[in-house]
């Protein structure tokens, strides 16, 4: 028996909300520039374009009652009730958000107390030993959750760790921004546990901020419609072109690094699952990370994708995607035992972050 302490995945969850928004619920909509002026294309054609970049058809919105910190409850019963655990043994409750808590039809934040605390309250946790905090990385949230955990776990100081990733992104997005299609809300968790009997688990990781020139490509600031009665609250804005380049250009190399410091080939790969951000980015960051193998083509069906259907939901993206996958959700993909699956995310910050994970 080996000695050595690893984190291994015990449990997973998801919250998937019943609001379903397809990309023709838009088409009414009034988009504006980032000067203030209206976009006068016609929108049956805007739409068509918005779907050709992102591949999103639709996405999934939070019910007006529910809260980010409610689905970030229902993904860790989810994760907890599927698994088997005992909450009572959990040592840390990690919850990856950027907004809080926002009630529908406000951009008024709410994070006191933290989520991470509400969870553990609607969890009725009694244990005072399970530490609940919050973590705001952007999009990367969550992988970094997972990365937080692992030292925890080989540090000694904890056994089991509860990772969630929560957003409701409706709330904070101007509805005059075309880029608000993109957005989504979910919530998705994982449970880490501490194994000395051989199990891989969590082999190695990677994370990154670069701020110098690229902080701002993610930012809050006022309405596209100058004249918008809601013009003076803050609302999620996003340089797209940068953030696609900044991606490509960064997040295979951290992705590289991440499996040169697991000392496996790329071959050994079974799985990319990536951070549901665009699916035109995530093929081309794939393609971008096998060139750097001197691999022209990426292996068929290696990246999962869910963002047609439940668009980009920030924190929420990976995973929701890995539990549906282990409990057979997704057509055409698995993850069975001795399975080598790769983690990658980018988001504001602009923060990366990478991880290798043997099933």
């Amino acid at each position: 028996m080996s000695s050595k302490i690893q984190s291994i995945i015990t449990g997973t969850g998801k919250y998937i909300p019943n609001k379903l928004i397809k990309n023709s619920d838009f088409i009414n909509h009034s988009f504006y520039e980032r000067d203030g002026s209206l976009v006068k294309r016609n929108m049956t054609d805007v739409i068509q374009k918005f779907q050709a970049i992102t591949d999103i058809e639709e996405r999934r919105y939070a019910e007006d009652n529910q809260s980010t910190s409610e689905m970030a409850y229902l993904a860790a019963k989810d994760a907890i009730e599927s698994s088997g655990e005992d909450k009572e043994q959990l040592d840390y409750i990690i919850v990856a958000h950027n907004f809080g808590d926002i009630k529908q039809g406000s951009n008024r934040t709410d994070m006191v107390p933290t989520l991470a605390s509400r969870v553990k309250y609607k969890l009725g946790i009694v244990n005072p030993d399970c530490v609940a905090y919050d973590l705001p990385f952007g999009c990367p949230g969550w992988l970094q959750g997972m990365i937080q955990a692992d030292y925890f776990i080989k540090s000694g100081d904890a056994k089991k760790v509860l990772i969630i990733g929560s957003e409701t992104l409706s709330r904070v997005i101007d509805p005059h921004d075309k880029d608000s299609m993109i957005y989504a809300d979910g919530a998705g968790a994982t449970i880490l546990t501490a194994s000395e009997i051989g199990e891989a688990g969590i082999i190695s990781h990677k994370s990154q901020s670069h701020t110098l020139d690229q902080a701002w490509f993610l930012k809050m600031e006022g309405s596209s419609n100058l004249d918008y009665d809601k013009k003076d609250e803050l609302y999620l804005k996003m340089d797209g072109r940068k953030v696609y380049e900044y991606g490509l250009t960064h997040v295979p190399l951290v992705m590289k690094t991440t499996v040169e410091k697991a000392g496996i080939s790329p071959d050994k790969i079974k799985k990319v699952l990536v951070h549901q951000a665009n699916g035109k980015m995530d093929d081309a960051i794939l393609k971008r990370f096998f060139k750097l193998y001197d691999i022209d083509t990426p292996p068929e069906n290696i990246m999962p994708m869910t963002i047609a259907k439940l668009g980009n939901s920030s924190v929420a993206t990976i995973p929701t995607l890995l539990d549906m996958i282990l409990k057979g959700e997704m057509e055409n993909h698995s993850l069975n035992k001795g399975d080598i699956a790769i983690f990658a995310s980018v988001g504001a910050g602009m923060n990366i972050n990478s991880m290798v994970y043997q099933f």
